[in-house]
């Protein structure tokens, strides 16, 4: 790894603790008056649908597949990690480190799932797998409403509530920047590659089903991540909740905010996610606003927000002090 791109890691990693830094201080010093409270909510929501967007972006943006289905992984995390901390409570373990050891397994189940959906199911393509991933989620949310450890349709309750703000806004960086150096590695390339044309990397040896299943696994994996954090900060859910609407939201962040960026994920997640909220007046116009804002992205930046375009300080600062420019033209003169 050159200095160059050390000191770019190390420039965004002083960059998001300073978010953090100024967030934490706004909530203890009270900023917001009597909405602060409501305020960390929205951003604690924030941080862990980020989690959710930017992992289906690695199926649809990255390995350029359609999936309907997100929304099962997440409720498969989800449940799997209430039972898990419901089960391990009581036994000595600190409350991080039960939140930690139930993300991992809840996480580790929506990985395994789509590992099992996958390996059928990434044969297919456009269409068909839509249907598939989609018919898949109703699967899962009708077993969740015949299971008695998931409350058997009704509400499940009493789930512990482990998810602040400090704990979702670190394990989102943690979820985001490795799903980032994925997709910087030689896998994720592999990935692109698949993507920009399957046949061309068939016919190059690549194994093409192992690396779409392989990925759909780590996206199926960090889905699960954030249904925990979900599960842990509502403390009570229904298998209703994630039904095929929840999937369509989660893959209108990614449109919006541009498929095949990270960056784009993470601010229509934030976005759409905040949305919602400021709209509680209009809370019957939600779903028109969600499409106005579709159809006017689409009219007028059909790659999304961000397009495939990352955000980088680095890049912010060098053209800020005209080295960018100077480069270009060096570059240029060359």
């Amino acid at each position: 790894m050159s200095k160059k791109i050390k000191g770019s890691y190390l420039l965004n990693a002083v960059g998001v603790a300073l978010v953090f830094a100024l967030l934490t201080g706004l909530f203890a010093a009270n900023a917001f008056g009597t909405s602060t409270t409501y305020i960390q909510g929205i951003c604690t929501t924030a941080c862990y649908t980020i989690i959710m967007v930017t992992s289906l972006n690695l199926v649809v943006g990255f390995m350029g597949e359609f999936s309907l289905g997100h929304a099962g992984f997440v409720s498969v995390g989800a449940y799997v990690s209430a039972i898990v901390s419901g089960a391990l409570a009581g036994k000595g373990l600190s409350d991080l480190g039960l939140f930690l050891i139930a993300l991992l397994v809840g996480g580790l189940a929506a990985g395994i799932m789509g590992v099992l959906v996958g390996i059928p199911a990434l044969r297919l393509r456009g269409d068909y797998l839509a249907i598939v991933t989609m018919a898949f989620a109703e699967i899962i949310r009708v077993c969740f409403c015949n299971f008695s450890i998931t409350g058997g349709g009704k509400t499940m309750s009493g789930i512990l509530k482990l998810s602040t703000f400090p704990r979702v806004f670190w394990i989102m960086v943690v979820c985001v920047t490795i799903m980032y150096l994925f997709v910087r590695s030689k896998y994720g390339r592999t990935v692109q590659a698949i993507r920009e044309d399957y046949i061309a990397a068939s016919a190059s040896g690549i194994n093409v089903t192992y690396y779409k299943v392989m990925t759909f696994a780590i996206s199926a994996f960090f889905a699960g991540i954030g249904g925990g954090i979900y599960a842990h900060y509502m403390t009570a859910m229904i298998p209703t909740n994630f039904n095929f609407n929840y999937s369509a939201e989660l893959l209108s962040e990614v449109i919006i905010g541009g498929t095949g960026s990270l960056t784009g994920s993470i601010i229509g997640a934030a976005f759409l996610s905040a949305l919602p909220e400021l709209m509680r007046e209009f809370s019957t116009y939600r779903m028109l606003a969600y499409s106005v804002v579709l159809v006017l992205v689409m009219l007028f930046r059909p790659g999304g927000i961000f397009g495939r375009w990352e955000f980088s300080l680095t890049r912010v600062l060098e053209k800020l002090t005209g080295r960018g420019t100077v480069k270009a033209k060096a570059e240029k003169g060359a």
